[in-house]
């Protein structure tokens, strides 16, 4: 067993914080040890009975299950800080009824033209100087075709990005392997394409583009060596097997995602889901946990929809193992809690934001970039941006 973590560097970088932490969720070595002999292989073979089992248990006792298994595998002191940023704004052909940027609802959302490069790496300078690690890039495509000489211009921001000794994701659409490689080659770290619930829910959401297709743009991805952001919305109207099923989906990868970003539904006025309640706390805790429990070392980012819930409410999904946000001045059309505001909720908590590359999933795919990464980012001006 001993052998097996020391292979696994999730593993010993969770035990290695465990035991270096001085502060009062230290705990001693020889426990640190033995509980870290106790971290059980990751799974992909899991049953939706087995899922529905674990979303079902008492809350109380999910979200204990939860905060274990996250301890043995992460530090809990710590989160990652990413920045969103819409690079090309509506227009987009597809009828996803949730999103105010489909060209086919008349919403406050407003098309727009690519961006030029210099404003994102502006925005991505300001993301970094704020603490941010991870600067993403989302533009409103169904898919990449005719648009080669947009793509080559993102596949510019991608390395400069990069070169800031950042880590970079895009969300463009849909991917080819070719297109994937290329991202690859520039510098990108991870992509970002959501099942957004279960297969049996989906069509009730979306009918542009398929549930398959949405999945061979993630296995494009996986092949070309990116690391894979995929996750769901709470509030479509789906019920709670349609969450179990999206985590049933994304558990039995062949390779969990990288990061599981769980998003709460903001209703826009003009689409679809307009009227839609907003989600209640303790499902998108249960959602939380259970993602927690079945991916363990999935970083699980708490995304749209977080401003409105409490601080308190906050918290407690970060209990239950959620160690990803999105910070900023927003996330694509929707508000997002400021830079100074979650610093200083952060501060309040004793909780302290990730340098890049710091996860394990990441800098297996990184190497030998990461070495490179790794250096600049260290310098004194950067590595001063990298705490909060």
């Amino acid at each position: 067993m001993l052998s097996l973590l020391a292979r696994s560097p999730a593993r010993s970088l969770a035990l290695r914080s465990v035991i270096a932490r001085g502060h009062a969720t230290a705990v001693p070595a020889d426990m640190a040890q033995r509980s870290a002999e106790t971290i059980p292989l990751l799974r992909h073979s899991w049953t939706k009975e087995e899922i529905s089992k674990i979303y079902h248990s008492p809350l109380l006792d999910l979200v204990f299950r939860a905060a274990s298994v996250h301890r043995q595998h992460f530090d809990p002191s710590k989160v990652q800080l990413c920045t969103l940023m819409n690079i090309k704004t509506g227009g987009c052909t597809e009828d996803c009824s949730y999103c105010s940027q489909s060209s086919r609802y008349s919403t406050p959302t407003t098309a727009s033209r690519l961006l030029q490069n210099e404003p994102v790496i502006q925005a991505a300078r300001k993301a970094k100087e704020n603490g941010s690690t991870r600067f993403c890039m989302g533009a409103a495509w169904r898919d990449l075709q005719g648009r080669k000489s947009g793509f080559n211009r993102i596949l510019e921001m991608v390395a400069e990005i990069r070169g800031m000794g950042m880590e970079v994701c895009t969300t463009l659409g849909m991917l080819s392997p070719d297109q994937a490689r290329q991202l690859k080659a520039a510098g990108l770290t991870a992509y970002n394409h959501n099942l957004d619930t279960s297969r049996e829910f989906y069509p009730k959401v979306i009918t542009t583009r398929s549930y398959d297709e949405r999945l061979s743009t993630i296995e494009a991805v996986r092949d070309a060596g990116i690391n894979v952001c995929s996750g769901g919305i709470l509030g479509l109207g789906e019920s709670d097997e349609d969450r179990i099923g999206l985590i049933w989906e994304v558990s039995n990868m062949a390779e969990h995602p990288e990061s599981f970003p769980v998003n709460a539904l903001v209703p826009i006025p003009g689409t679809p889901l307009e009227n839609n309640e907003f989600v209640n706390h303790h499902t998108m805790l249960r959602t939380i946990s259970t993602a927690r429990i079945a991916m363990p070392s999935t970083i699980i980012r708490l995304s749209a929809g977080r401003h409105k819930f409490s601080e308190a409410e906050q918290a407690m999904c970060f209990m239950a193992g959620a160690n990803a946000v999105f910070t900023g001045e927003n996330m694509l059309t929707t508000p997002c809690s400021s830079w100074d505001e979650d610093k200083s909720m952060f501060s309040r908590w004793g909780i302290e934001g990730m340098k890049s590359f710091e996860q394990a999933a990441v800098r297996e795919k990184e190497l030998p970039q990461y070495s490179q990464s790794l250096s600049r980012d260290q310098s004194p001006s950067a590595a001063s941006t990298n705490v909060i």
